[in-house]
């Protein structure tokens, strides 16, 4: 009895909308059609799959589909949302058959639509006004006249910007190439959070493996204390990071953090069960300790610039070829330039 009253409490939670962003267009234009379900955050939905230029009714064809998106609500429940492109060629008024969505191996059903597509009046009583395609017309120009001028156009801003990039390094005093890297940090208490969200969303674990539970747990929290306070957390005892902790630590938090690991240790060590509400308990601990002791305004980036001894600054005679070398390209863009601007205005003219 409760085994079915508890199913249909989670059916009666479950509700499907559909809704269309217009009911009217013209003929090839596009609606959005936005499909909403509102379930558990544990249940898994799936959506109708509609290939492309698949037909939902005859006459309106989906050309796409979004991916899923999820968001989060109170009581343990999400909406999970998909949009769908539709089109149509055909002028009508169309009526679309409810959309069909599993949860849970069960198929719940969305209320029908209605989508009307406007065909456009053309008025075929003045004919005059419509005119046919223009003839082709002949190309004044032939390539192999133009060839050469774009050829030596390209060469000549290649020749150009080598040059004023080369003079600009020079002048900065820095090599022609140096490599910056930026390496990205995820802060630890981003880390761990990411990780306890996969916790509380496995709830299996919780009911049927207490011990990989709070394995996962105490992993996490290792990992944060060692990353954050900067001794191997991983590879001490409950106790002897408590003690490390003593002394910097929120006494509250180190408390509810100690009963944490003593919990942990019964559990994985002496097959201590432990209630439903035991174990959230502890996970929220767990989540306030991350935030009590939680480093703010940490710097997600850090920039390396090479820094370069004397010995790998160019010699003078290096720095005298690479000036002839801006000097002697400077010259023959400009005088490629001024070939390319003569002979384009012979071939005008």
């Amino acid at each position: 009895m409760f085994l079915i009253a508890g199913t249909l409490c989670a059916a009666a939670q479950v509700t499907v909308e559909a809704k269309i962003d217009s009911i009217e267009m013209f003929i090839g234009e596009q609606a959005h059609i936005q499909l909403t379900v509102t379930a558990g955050t544990g249940q898994r939905v799936v959506f109708p799959v509609f290939k492309s230029q698949q037909m939902i009714t005859p006459g309106v064809e989906v050309l796409g589909s979004s991916d899923t998106r999820k968001e989060e609500l109170d009581n343990n429940k999400a909406n999970y949302i998909r949009t769908y492109t539709v089109t149509s060629f055909d002028g009508n008024l169309y009526y679309l058959p409810p959309f069909k969505v599993k949860v849970d191996d069960r198929q719940y059903e969305s209320k029908s639509l209605a989508l009307k597509v406007l065909e456009v009046e053309v008025d075929t009583t003045q004919t005059d006004k419509f005119f046919g395609p223009k003839d082709v017309q002949d190309n004044p120009f032939a390539w192999s006249d133009w060839s050469l001028v774009f050829w030596l156009s390209v060469l000549s801003l290649v020749l150009a910007s080598c040059a004023i990039y080369v003079y600009v390094r020079l002048r900065q005093g820095k090599p022609i190439i140096t490599a910056i890297k930026i390496i990205k940090h995820v802060p630890p208490h981003q880390k761990a959070m990411k990780a306890i969200e996969l916790i509380k969303a496995d709830k299996m674990v919780t009911a049927e493996n207490p011990k990989e539970y709070y394995t996962r747990l105490t992993d996490t929290l290792r990992k944060y204390i060692q990353e954050r306070y900067g001794f191997n957390a991983m590879e001490m005892t409950s106790s002897e990071i408590i003690a490390k902790l003593n002394a910097a630590g929120d006494m509250q938090a180190l408390e509810e953090l100690r009963q944490l690991f003593m919990t942990a240790d019964l559990v994985k060590f002496a097959k201590y069960s432990t209630l439903i509400n035991e174990n959230d308990m502890n996970l929220v601990n767990a989540i306030d300790f991350i935030d009590r002791t939680k480093l703010e305004n940490v710097p997600t980036e850090e920039k390396i610039v090479p820094q370069l001894t004397k010995e790998e600054q160019r010699s003078v005679t290096t720095r005298r070829i690479l000036m002839t070398f801006i000097t002697v390209a400077a010259i023959i863009s400009v005088l490629i330039f001024s070939y390319v601007a003569y002979s384009a205005y012979q071939l005008i003219n």
